[in-house]
């Protein structure tokens, strides 16, 4: 046995716990960090050859690992921007050298541009809708711009569909132009109200719909039903048999701002109808065609692309409720994020618009990733390649705002651990200790 061996083995032995101690000490530090992953070393033997009268001590080798793919508790937060991902995956940002790398840590806020970035530093990166709804680059970080919640100045878009549904009711008068009576189609000739030649029919239904045109401005459309003939079924005792007729509805569709003032009726109307069509019902009040036309309007140059499909003609009454797309002119009240990632800017008038959506990364071994200041991650030879994909899918986990990923240090198992870990130094520098001890004795043998 070398007394110097044991020696050398002895300091093997408090250099591993000292590596030990470190890693508590991180840990301990790091507990209140967002997303931190713990770090853990474990030991390994160094086993020398040793003959059969004669024994040669090792030593023990120190490995750090740290664990990854151990999510953290989630915090509820205040803020729309604190993001955690619940599941598996990581954010993709970027630092201020321009490299791209990987975290856990959401706590981001918008900096002096408007662009979300986390406490380290590290800006969060995504694809634009600015050219429509993006497509992620599966193996690669091509087509990521920073997330930009400063999104200033009005914002509109005009609407180009809309869709009514309800019932018409299957007992209405039957409406024939005549040379004293006129249908809503061409009620916008002659005097106006009830005194136009002829006057158009009472015996109508109207309801009305709100559009926006190209400038954000609100265009108001008033649509008019009118029964022109009954749904009939098959006659088969008359000679020939009577063939079933359907039912029919006249619509016609005028721009609200060209109606009749002070006449009692909105007849006539300064312009001709944007739009006109004629709805068929079987006998059973099903549509079977003209469900669908498009309001033309020359006034604002703009199509909307109307759905009627889902109109009834039972023995009820007359009910009507639709709406359009598009938005007003509005400037942008805040954003916020969906569980797939998807920034919607939010408006004082209409309905959020997405602007970016926040991918997602992977890779095969998330613990062997490459550990870099800024709790932030890159990939290697050991971990697999980055692998990009949208939450919610591929095996992904979801993005869950107002929330931030914590610690998951244990910090009642760390302190169990520093104990432990100054034990075992304190036993390995008393083996040391003696061997000094004994290389005296064989020093003082000399004199």
């Amino acid at each position: 046995m070398s007394i110097f061996g044991s020696m050398k083995t002895s300091v093997s032995g408090m250099n591993a716990q000292a590596n030990k101690l470190s890693t508590v000490s991180d840990n301990i530090a790091n507990v209140n960090t967002t997303a931190y992953k713990s770090a853990t070393a474990s030991f390994s033997s160094l086993i020398l050859p040793s003959g059969g009268g004669n024994y040669n001590s090792g030593s023990v080798e120190t490995n750090v690992s740290y664990s990854v793919s151990q999510q953290g508790d989630a915090i509820s937060t205040s803020s729309g921007t604190d993001l955690s991902i619940r599941g598996a995956g990581f954010f993709v940002v970027q630092g201020a050298d321009g490299s791209t790398v990987l975290t856990r840590a959401g706590d981001f806020k918008p900096d002096a541009n408007g662009n979300l970035v986390n406490s380290a530093g590290y800006t969060l990166m995504g694809y634009s809708y600015a050219s429509g709804a993006p497509a992620v680059v599966v193996n690669g970080f091509d087509g990521l711009v920073p997330i930009n919640v400063n999104q200033n100045g009005l914002a509109n878009s005009p609407s180009t569909s809309g869709s009514f549904t309800g019932n018409l009711n299957s007992g209405a008068t039957v409406v024939t132009a005549s040379a004293t009576v006129a249908l809503p189609s061409t009620g916008y000739t002659g005097t106006g109200g009830t005194g136009s030649t002829p006057p158009v029919t009472t015996n109508t239904q109207k309801s009305s719909v709100v559009a926006y045109d190209k400038l954000g401005n609100t265009v108001m459309y008033d649509i008019y039903y009118t029964k022109t003939a009954d749904a009939k079924p098959a006659d088969p005792t008359t000679t020939p048999p009577t063939p079933a007729t359907s039912g029919t509805w006249e619509v016609a569709v005028y721009r609200n701002a060209d109606a009749a003032t002070g006449t009692g009726s909105s007849f006539p109307y300064s312009s001709g109808p944007v739009a006109t069509s004629t709805l068929t019902f079987d006998t059973s009040g099903n549509m079977t065609s003209g469900g669908t036309f498009t309001i033309t309007d020359p006034k604002t140059a703009g199509s909307i692309a109307m759905d009627l499909s889902k109109m009834t003609q039972k023995a009820a009454a007359f009910a009507s409720t639709g709406s359009t797309n598009g938005q007003a002119a509005a400037a942008v009240t805040g954003v916020t994020i969906d569980k797939n990632g998807v920034v919607y800017a939010n408006y004082a008038k209409g309905d959020p618009k997405a602007i970016y959506q926040i991918p997602l990364a992977t890779v095969a071994s998330p613990d062997k990733l490459t550990l870099m200041s800024g709790n932030v991650y890159q990939a290697n030879a050991e971990s697999g390649v980055t692998v990009t994909s949208f939450a919610n899918s591929n095996g992904l986990g979801y993005i869950q705002s107002n929330s931030l990923e914590a610690s998951n240090v244990d910090l009642a198992g760390q302190l169990t651990d520093m104990i432990q870990a100054q034990k075992s130094y304190t036993a390995n520098s008393k083996v040391f200790q003696t061997g000094s001890d004994l290389l005296d004795v064989l020093v003082n043998l000399q004199r």
